[in-house]
């Protein structure tokens, strides 16, 4: 049996002003195909995919040329209608032209914002039925912050979607998907699906499943899966910043050949969705930056470090509100990491190990993003980066300043997720009293699940910028808020 494999996916924050090109997509090995494709993502859903899928002899696999992520990660705004086309048209050609498959394999996100697209992977899904016809198999694989709603099944025949966040199982959905999509191309899986909209709509910094209320909602439809065979559950908790139509919870129920089942189990999680929204809604505490940095400080000085500050509303990257309360309130001893600006990274093109540093950083994109901020003291590290996500061949510069501060300036956005990221920096974690990280949630699989941190502060700017949890602040054009719980009165069912 012939499955083709295809990639397409980007978390786009439609409120950032810096629209997502052709060239964000470009970079040393973005696009790719073939085998390349294939072993692109290892760890990933991808990576998943292609372990069980050549487990079975009789399957080949065909890699479809596909854009990686783009090289600005979530960094960047919407994707203008020509990158979409040009890449998703260049993928449907050839589908017709190494075709027929049996099966097809999408690696996507579920939040994809595209100007002039209102469901874009709804239309990935569309275009790559009329591409293989109705009797092959369509699966994809999804972030648990995807925006969807009926649409892609209506297209697609499954979907396998993660439930923790941090997202652990990336790599178990990808296998999942490739038992069965084999499984419905042999016969023995009949998909019966069912989508449930809940009209509850959350900030991701309060989506993290490794404490209640959430917990509980993954750990329902956990159950579902283990009481009954042959049921998975998708619990898609949706990403409130692009600007799109189908934001809000979505519950997506599969059987084999089921469909009463299917109903049964997606009506039960959306409603045990709706009966614990108060809950949902307000699952984190954050502190806005003043006070946020004025509790790390007492940590400090009672003993309860290190302290990480998580930064959740950042979303370029480049803002300085954080850097500039770690210095007015004297902070010692802390690490950014990181603070974005291309073009200092780029000015420092020369820099070395011990050489004086004076300049002014971060800032400049928009409002959410401060003003610059100037550091005066020396360049600690020059690290040369091989991620893959952003595009090997980054230069990053870490600056000691302060009373044994360091900042480290990457050209785009980073979440740093691990403590051994660090130490592959070359910086010492154990060294410092207070860790300041642009991340929501992700950064716990490295400093809270371990154990790492002794105390644990999110934090925002005072003003609502447009990674706030305060989503009522936000201008969107596309969503009216009063539709969700807890911005207006929606019923539910």
């Amino acid at each position: 049996m012939r499955i083709a494999v295809l990639h397409f996916s980007h978390e786009t924050v439609t409120f950032l002003k810096s629209d997502t090109t052709v060239d964000d997509f470009i970079y040393q090995g973005s696009p790719t195909s073939g085998e390349a494709l294939l072993q692109s993502a290892p760890r990933s859903y991808i990576g998943g995919f292609v372990k069980v899928a050549r487990e079975f002899p009789d399957v080949e696999l065909v890699g479809i040329e596909s854009p990686l992520f783009p090289k600005r990660g979530t960094a960047s705004g919407w994707i203008v209608t020509e990158a979409f086309e040009r890449f998703l048209g260049k993928m449907i050609s050839e589908l017709k032209a190494k075709g027929p498959f049996d099966g097809v394999y999408m690696s996507l996100h579920g939040a994809m914002g595209v100007r002039g697209v209102p469901k874009p992977e709804a239309e990935i899904a569309r275009r790559v039925r009329a591409a293989v016809g109705r009797k092959a198999f369509i699966v994809g694989t999804f972030d648990p912050h995807a925006n969807e709603d009926k649409e892609f099944l209506e297209a697609a025949d499954m979907a396998f979607c993660v439930k923790y966040f941090p997202h652990y199982d990336e790599y178990l959905q990808g296998e999942r998907a490739a038992r069965t999509l084999v499984r419905a191309i042999r016969g023995d899986y009949k998909p019966a699906t069912v989508t449930v909209k809940v009209p509850i709509a959350t900030p991701t910094v309060m989506q993290w499943t490794g404490a209640s209320p959430w917990m509980n909602l993954v750990q329902q439809a956990l159950v579902w899966e283990a009481r009954e065979p042959d049921v998975y559950v998708n619990v898609m908790f949706s990403f409130p910043w692009s600007d799109v139509p189908d934001i809000g919870i979505t519950v997506q129920a599969m059987t084999n050949g089921n469909p009463e089942l299917a109903k049964k189990v997606g009506d039960d999680i959306a409603a045990f969705a709706w009966r614990k929204r108060a809950d949902l809604v307000k699952a984190a505490e954050i502190h806005l930056m003043p006070q946020g940095v004025a509790l790390a400080k007492k940590a400090v000085e009672a003993g309860e470090k290190p302290v990480v500050l998580g930064d959740h509303s950042d979303r370029s990257g480049a803002a300085t509100w954080l850097l500039g309360q770690v210095i007015e309130q004297d902070l010692g001893k802390t690490l950014i990491a990181t603070l974005a600006d291309e073009e200092a990274c780029a000015r420092l093109a020369s820099a070395k190990v011990g050489d004086a540093f004076d300049m002014a950083v971060g800032g400049r994109l928009d409002e959410s993003a401060g003003q610059p901020i100037r550091i005066k003291g020396t360049v600690k590290h020059v690290i040369e980066t091989q991620s893959r996500r952003n595009g090997p061949g980054q230069r990053w510069i870490a600056v000691e300043f302060g009373r044994g501060n360091v900042v480290v300036l990457s050209p785009y956005l980073v979440q740093i997720m691990e403590v051994d990221t660090l130490r592959e920096l070359g910086l010492d974690p154990d060294s410092f009293d207070v860790i300041a990280i642009k991340s929501r949630v992700h950064f716990r699989r490295g400093f809270d699940d371990n154990g790492f941190a002794k105390t644990i502060h999110l934090v925002e700017p005072i003003e609502p910028f447009l990674g706030t949890r305060r989503l009522e602040a936000l201008p969107y054009k596309h969503v009216d808020l009063k539709q969700f719980y807890p911005y207006g009165n929606p019923t539910f069912p």
